[in-house]
């Protein structure tokens, strides 16, 4: 299912410069951190025409940025690229700076009511992009007759494609208006970017369907931490750099890992006696400094406890918090499988 929903109206209202207060003094950097809310005077400073917004930590939000960062230095044309987390959100008043003509929402829609609220401050056009299902069921919010407001929610497409095929749409249209062609990525960049756009949609749509997806996203999941781009300024080269023959042969290599570390600690499998035997026994393993294990072994230890006539496994890891030792039980059942 696809569902493109634009609506095109005019703002009443534009807010004043955005005040930013000295009790963000000291803030980590990332997300509305000092340095996020220094780009933002400085881009008022500069009036800076375009402000983009990406989901982190989305790897869909980081490739759309990679996109939008893409087109604008295609065209010279300043923007500003912000990841926007839920952990600590911008606010409305923080984004209502003069100068800017466009916001893109990429790969999510806001908090709810976010965007059609920055569109009814400003006279500026708010474009977003997501891919979820869950932001049908919101739609109706943002039909807003006061506002200037474009939704691209496309239901067979991950968010980091639409994206891709909106700015390649839209520096062709530009440039053969000047009667130049040009392509987003060039030759050797597009059919390794273009693959790993299909990983990513093979699991942002929950399909799983492509070969090695599983070793693939193990791979790609290691670059997770680095898709802030004020924390990390390199991001959009490293991006750009991302193979999926690589991230299947780290993936392929970290699960010959985990089964040969799990099958290790369940060489020393031990039963438990529930209630000192009153409600019968288990078996149970210590996974001790490796919770990166707990669903490998878990699905092992259900094998091994079943081949035992027995109905569950224990998995049992101890571990540090604000300097005390505290012990975490897993219950893991034969059928189902579930971790409690």
């Amino acid at each position: 299912m696809t569902l493109r929903h634009s609506i095109s109206l005019v703002g009443k209202n534009r807010s004043g410069i955005a005040r930013f207060q000295a009790t963000t003094l000291g803030r980590p950097q990332g997300f509305r951190s000092n340095a996020a809310l220094e780009s933002l005077t400085k881009a008022r400073e500069e009036r800076t025409q375009n402000l983009v917004l990406y989901n982190y930590p989305s790897f869909s939000g980081a490739f759309s940025a990679l996109f939008a960062h893409l087109l604008h230095r295609h065209l010279n044309i300043p923007c500003l690229i912000l990841p926007f987390s839920s952990v600590e959100p911008f606010r409305v008043e923080d984004l209502c700076i003069d100068g800017v003509e466009k916001y893109y929402f990429l790969d999510f829609l806001g908090p709810k009511g976010f965007a059609a609220e920055l569109s009814r401050r400003t006279s500026c056009q708010v474009i977003g992009f997501d891919h979820r299902k869950s932001t049908l069921s919101d739609i109706h919010l943002y039909e807003d007759h006061n506002s200037n407001l474009t939704y691209h929610v496309n239901l067979e497409k991950s968010s980091s494609s639409a994206v891709y095929d909106y700015f390649c749409a839209k520096l062709s249209e530009t440039r053969s208006n000047n009667g130049h062609t040009a392509n987003l990525l060039n030759s050797e960049d597009q059919e390794r970017v273009e693959m790993v756009l299909k990983y990513i949609e093979d699991g942002d749509l929950r399909r799983w369907s492509l070969p090695d997806i599983k070793e693939f996203n193990i791979g790609l999941s290691i670059w997770r931490s680095k898709l802030n781009c004020i924390t990390n300024p390199h991001m959009f080269e490293q991006l750009m750099k991302i193979n999926v023959m690589n991230l299947v042969a780290h993936g392929s290599a970290t699960i010959a890992d985990q089964e040969s570390l799990s099958s290790k600690f369940l060489e020393k499998v031990f039963k438990v006696r529930l209630g000192r035997g009153l409600y019968g026994e288990c078996l149970g393993v210590r996974i001790d400094g490796n919770p990166n294990l707990s669903d490998e072994i878990g699905k092992k230890l259900s094998i091994k406890s079943e081949a035992a006539g027995l109905s569950l496994g224990l998995l049992e890891q101890l571990f540090t918090c604000k300097g005390k030792i505290l012990k975490c039980v897993c219950e893991v059942k034969i059928a189902p499988l579930i971790h409690l």
